[in-house]
C-alpha cells in the first residue's frame, strides 16, 4: 500500500512534468488534499444554521462574509453590522482546538443599541458600550466542551477580551482583558 508521503511525492513529481501554464503549485496540491475546514454555526435566538468553509489563514469570500453578517445580525431588530473576519478567525481557532466538526451555538453576535439597552434594563450583565454594538464580539458555546476550557484557551490566544459565563464564553477583538 502506498503511504501518504509517497503519494504526495508522486503527485508533486507528476505536477512538475506538466507545462507551467497547466500546473498547480505544490502548495495548492497539498491544500487540496487536506481535510476541508467548515465553520458550523447555530443561532440560539433565530434557530438558523450556517455552514461555511474556511482556510487556516481565515480568508473569506465576499459572499461568505455577507452570510456571516446576516447570520450574526441583531435578532431583536434584524439590524446587520459587518463582522470583522478577525473575530471569526479567533472563533475558528477555538473551534479547531476543541471541536473541528462540532456545531457552535451562537448566543449573541452584533447587538443593536435598542437590544443592548433592553438587556441592561432587564437585569442582564451587559456593558453600556459593549463591543457587540460594533460587531466586534461574539458569545458562544460548544456542546460537549466545558466553557471553562474554552475560556482558558481563548485567553492564551491574547487576541482580545475573553469573558467566562456559566452558559457561554464571550470573545472580542478589543483590547486584551479577562473577566
Amino acid at each position: 500500500m502506498t503511504s501518504r508521503r509517497d503519494f504526495l511525492k508522486t503527485i508533486v513529481t507528476a505536477a512538475g512534468m506538466v507545462s507551467l501554464h497547466n500546473m498547480l503549485s505544490a502548495q495548492d496540491l497539498l491544500a487540496a488534499l487536506r481535510p476541508r475546514r467548515v465553520l458550523n454555526l447555530y443561532n440560539t435566538h433565530t434557530d438558523e444554521q450556517l455552514s461555511l468553509p474556511y482556510s487556516p489563514r481565515g480568508i473569506w469570500s465576499k459572499d461568505d462574509q455577507e452570510k456571516l453578517n446576516y447570520f450574526l445580525r441583531c435578532h431583536y431588530t434584524n439590524e446587520i453590522k459587518p463582522i470583522p473576519p478577525a473575530l471569526i478567525n479567533v472563533l475558528c481557532r477555538v473551534k479547531d482546538r476543541f471541536a473541528p466538526s462540532c456545531q457552535i451555538k451562537v448566543i449573541s453576535g452584533y447587538r443593536s443599541r435598542e437590544y443592548n439597552e433592553y438587556l441592561r434594563l432587564t437585569g442582564h450583565q451587559v456593558a453600556k458600550e459593549s463591543l457587540h454594538l460594533q460587531g466586534l464580539a461574539i458569545d458562544f458555546a460548544i456542546p460537549g466542551i466545558r466553557n471553562r476550557d474554552i475560556y482558558r484557551y481563548a485567553r492564551r490566544l491574547k487576541k482580545g477580551g475573553v469573558g467566562g459565563y456559566p452558559d457561554f464564553v464571550h470573545i472580542d477583538i478589543g483590547r486584551v482583558r479577562y473577566w
